[in-house]
């Protein structure tokens, strides 16, 4: 790539970056301000898992019907991805001023999740049209840029009164929609983007039973497990930490925001020792050290403040680091033309397991106390480690990373 295109790749970086961290904000938004909503609408404490978890559905069905009718292959990816922010603002704008009770929110906050799919992974299909030889560096960026726009609300909510909740819902509702603004008026489509492909059912079966894609799809259902269960209950874990040790109750939005937000650092990071030491490895390693803090941060509940805020916020860059990677196999492993369906199947399937996680931490918490509660999301890391060293051991290894693994 000459001089020139790698200065457009690097802006058309920039700017599906800056599109992520804006059109990602909706994510969140509810989780934040749940408490609040808990308390206006006298919510009882089964419910309010569902204002986060709808997300996770809903995205779950967006997925879906992307995934069976080839929507990210078949249409232009910065158009779905641009109507799909808008999509996603209105959604969460209603939320704030239309809803009324919780489940004409959760409703909303399914549509949200659904209009979500389109932004995800047809803004990495992106990214893999203008990055080749740097590919893992570039989605790690876009990823990073992710795990900023899903923290942005922790921060809101610490700065903006939690009796003002619907000011969190639509200042990200006006993030999603200037993200949604900037894909139609600056994205543009790179070099090596693949040319539309027709709907083919034998296209996409070869495509889930290629062995390179289901290997690196079940490394990231063990990444999964673990990933969205810990940045949904970080802030209720350290709003109990808070509780325990009599700490400002703004603490607990703080650390959730910065647990989260470092992971954009750890995602740069992996990115760049990936694409140089291998994305098996490199994996590998991002499980075994997150799949660690599952273990202990519980444990550590009544130590040093010290102590448990590194570990968390090691857990928070490690957690995450590894995600791009296991999208940036997959487009390194599919067909060309088809990578926008293989990333979109390898989302839906790890957002579906993500719902089973969420669900269960509450669960854990009210049986075994935070000193547990986080302990068998460790069981994922393990699991994916399994399969990316059985993905690392193949012939198909030498397609990624430029042969590094």
């Amino acid at each position: 790539m000459s001089a020139s295109p790698k200065r457009e790749a690097r802006a058309q970086l920039t700017i599906l970056a800056i599109c992520l961290v804006l059109g990602m904000a909706p994510w969140f938004s509810a989780t934040v301000v749940g408490p609040a909503m808990e308390k206006e609408w006298h919510l009882a404490p089964s419910v309010a898992p569902w204002l986060t978890m709808a997300v996770q559905l809903g995205f779950v069905g967006g997925t879906l019907v992307s995934s069976i009718f080839m929507l990210s292959d078949r249409w232009s990816a910065q158009r779905l991805a641009g109507w799909s922010a808008l999509l996603a603002a209105l959604t969460t704008a209603l939320i704030a001023l239309v809803a009324r009770s919780a489940w004409s929110a959760i409703a909303l906050r399914a549509l949200t999740g659904a209009a979500l799919a389109g932004v995800y992974p047809p803004g990495m299909k992106l990214v893999a049209g203008w990055w080749k030889e740097r590919r893992g560096m570039a989605i790690g960026v876009l990823v990073g840029a992710l795990t900023i726009g899903s923290a942005s609300p922790h921060l809101v909510r610490a700065i903006i009164p939690i009796g003002t909740w619907r000011l969190t819902m639509l200042a990200a509702a006006g993030s999603a929609l200037a993200a949604g603004a900037l894909l139609f008026g600056a994205v543009r489509e790179g070099p090596y983007q693949a040319p539309s492909a027709p709907v083919s059912l034998a296209a996409l079966r070869s495509v889930v039973q290629d062995r390179g894609v289901v290997l690196a799809t079940a490394g990231y259902l063990g990444h999964m497990w673990e990933l969205y269960a810990m940045w949904s209950w970080i802030a209720a874990f350290w709003g109990a930490v808070a509780t325990r040790r009599a700490l400002p109750t703004e603490l607990a939005g703080i650390m959730a925001f910065a647990t989260v937000a470092v992971g954009a650092v750890g995602c740069v990071l992996a990115g760049i020792l990936a694409d140089r030491y291998g994305r098996t490895l490199t994996t590998i390693v991002a499980m075994a050290v997150s799949g660690s803090c599952a273990l202990i941060i519980g444990p550590l509940l009544d130590h040093s403040l010290l102590v448990l805020g590194a570990v968390t916020l090691v857990w928070g860059m490690s957690i995450v680091a590894d995600s791009a990677q296991f999208s940036t196999c997959i487009t390194e492993l599919a067909p060309r033309e088809y990578v926008g369906t293989a990333l979109t199947v390898q989302t839906c399937l790890g957002f579906l397991l993500t719902v089973a996680s969420i669900r269960a931490v509450p669960l854990w918490v009210e049986r075994w106390g935070w000193s547990m509660a986080f302990t068998p999301l460790a069981i994922g890391p393990a699991l994916g480690i399994l399969a990316m060293w059985q993905l690392r051991q193949s012939a198909v290894a030498t397609r990624l990373a430029g042969g590094a693994g």
